[in-house]
């Protein structure tokens, strides 16, 4: 996975470590075993030639450009789209990691002119917050086991027609800082692209017909490189919005290799700012589509350095890293498939292009949508080739908890680009996605964020600041200690947590007898399956007023009539394996 950022010498920010891409990158580091094809003829001869500023790469002695995509479907579904890549103008396609799975890709991609930039995985790869940590100075049994494995596969394939090049490690210089920090993290680093240098050295020795690369985010890692890895026949960079500050990092740098951008195209969410909800503001499909436009004319741009890309991203995967960065999310492609088709000379004279979007917003308050009631939801699209559009919404929970997948809401079309739909019913802030597809297989797709809040409820909040108690509450762990007045404090950010068991319950001292209408509870993500809600004049002896068997979490506003001085919310089954865990608890008179 990847997701780049400049090596700094102290520990990843706590913030943004959300990986905007999918799993599914990973796939070629862990493949399952594939029959075997038929072998092809001896592979292709692979240098860089040249000198100090006028290097190339050669193919069988005949000029080579990267036009390339990173590859994320599965290897066994190669034949179903390499021909599409091959009509793009692709010719290269970059993967993370070689196996004895990765046999199918190579044997589709050599039968369709097509080659690959074969990935070989070191941990802590992906930048901060992925893999594994491995001392390089002391770990001598994972080194020497990599020693051994890489080699081994580039044996297996070195003669196969389907290799352009290795390329050892990903954003590994990046995410040691997610191990290490000050002079370990220096040492670390040093120790790392050293090791980077040994195992290019291995895989000369038993390939020298293939250049080998390595590659890291951003040009941080360079300086690194060039001490301590003199063998690499060329650098390799993963960068985004950035990528066209790359050419001005190496000439100020004095390096004399030459380098491939192995992930590059739209600004990632790390390098855009946020939006008035306070979460990173997505860049639209026309933004998109020109970042790709804009990275392939800088690395073109670098002539005789810069020697091609590998853009990202060739995936399929229907999530929120594949609506971010994704050609074509569920096999639909979008205005950057066609402008990637565009710069690498691809026919485009009889494509079919599509919906643009041009606005995409909400009707009333973004920063205070109420969950669980309608909300309308603007949108204004045009397709080129005049085919008539349909609208989906779906929503994303990835700021709340993480969450990847999209959800679907329901839409009824009001007319005019007028949505409705039924807002989530847990607070927080979502994404929010209007899909405009044409039925030629083309979508187009915008997003907003919308933060989500407890819906008003008539009447005056009696609980709000009196004496509550519990049955149990954490004492630590996270963010508590967490009381049963945090409950009832009025402030959404604190929280009741029960211990892990059932039953368990939280009580409100009113004061005085009181008649209540509505009570309304705020769960956090350990909420309640099963709970009833109870008065009682002497907080000894309860009477239900409601009763609740099919909780889901988020909000429940519920109407009751009730009377008593103590009111309680019964726990009887929780909906998860933690406890129970209230925002807040109000009582509505």
């Amino acid at each position: 996975m990847s997701r780049p950022r400049t090596p700094t010498p102290g520990p990843a920010p706590a913030r943004r470590l959300t990986v905007p891409l999918t799993a599914a990158l990973l796939t070629a580091c862990a493949l399952t075993a594939v029959p075997a094809q038929q072998a092809h003829a001896a592979g292709s001869v692979v240098k860089v030639t040249g000198g100090q500023g006028n290097w190339q790469l050669t193919v069988d002695g005949s000029p080579y450009q990267v036009k390339g995509l990173t590859w994320g479907p599965s290897p066994n579904d190669a034949d179903r789209y390499m021909p599409d890549l091959k009509s793009m103008g692709v010719n290269t396609i970059r993967t993370w990691g070689t196996d004895a799975s990765s046999k199918p890709l190579l044997d589709s991609a050599a039968a369709h002119g097509v080659k690959v930039i074969a990935g070989f995985w070191l941990q802590p790869g992906g930048g901060p917050g992925s893999g594994g940590c491995v001392n390089y100075l002391t770990d001598t049994a994972y080194k020497d086991q990599m020693l051994a494995e890489f080699p081994r596969w580039v044996q297996e394939y070195k003669d196969h027609p389907g290799v352009l090049m290795w390329n050892v490690g990903n954003e590994s210089v990046l995410g040691l800082q997610n191990c290490y920090s000050g002079d370990e993290l220096e040492r670390q680093r040093d120790a790392y692209t050293t090791f980077v240098n040994d195992v290019t050295k291995k895989i000369h020795a038993v390939d020298p017909n293939h250049p080998v690369t390595s590659t890291d985010a951003w040009v941080g890692a360079w300086p690194y490189y060039k001490k301590n890895a003199p063998d690499l026949d060329l650098y390799a960079v993963n960068s985004y919005d950035a990528v066209c500050g790359v050419r001005a990092a190496w000439e100020q740098g004095g390096y004399t290799k030459p380098y491939i951008v192995t992930e590059g195209g739209p600004a990632g969410e790390w390098e855009v700012p946020d939006d008035a909800n306070g979460v990173p503001r997505e860049p639209t499909d026309q933004a998109k589509a020109q970042g790709y436009t804009d990275a392939w004319n800088c690395v073109t741009g670098h002539r005789g350095v810069a020697l091609g890309a590998t853009l990202f991203h060739y995936g399929t995967e229907y999530d929120f890293g594949g609506i971010w960065f994704n050609l074509l999310p569920a096999g639909q492609k979008r205005l950057s498939y066609y402008a990637v088709k565009r710069a690498y000379g691809g026919d485009t004279a009889g494509d079919n292009t599509p919906p643009v979007v041009s606005a995409f917003g909400v009707e009333g308050d973004a920063g205070k949508v109420q969950a669980g009631k309608d909300l309308v939801l603007t949108t204004r699209a045009t397709d080129p080739d005049g085919d008539p559009i349909a609208y989906e919404v779906l929503a994303n929970s990835n700021y709340i908890d993480q969450g990847k997948q999209l959800t679907t809401l329901p839409a009824t079309d009001l007319g005019g680009g007028r949505l409705k739909v039924t807002a989530p019913d847990r607070p927080g802030v979502w994404k929010l996605y209007v899909k405009a597809t044409d039925g030629r297989g083309n979508v187009g797709v915008e997003t907003l964020s919308a933060r989500v809040v407890p819906p008003a409820v008539d009447g005056t909040n009696v609980a709000l600041g009196k004496p509550a108690t519990a049955s149990s509450f954490q004492p630590s762990y996270g963010d508590c200690p967490c009381t049963a007045a945090n409950a009832v404090d009025g402030n959404a950010t604190t929280r009741w947590a029960s211990d892990w068991s059932d039953p368990q319950w939280l009580q409100v001292d009113l004061g005085t007898r009181t008649a209540f209408r509505h009570v309304q509870l705020y769960w956090e993500s350990s909420y309640a399956k099963a709970y009833t809600v109870q008065t009682s004049d002497d907080g000894q002896n309860w009477q239900t007023v409601r009763t609740v068997t099919d909780g889901n979490g988020g909000v429940d506003t519920l109407d009751v009539s009730g009377t008593g001085r103590y009111v309680r919310v019964n726990g009887t089954a929780r909906g998860t394996g933690y406890g129970y865990s209230l925002y807040e608890f109000g009582v509505y008179s």
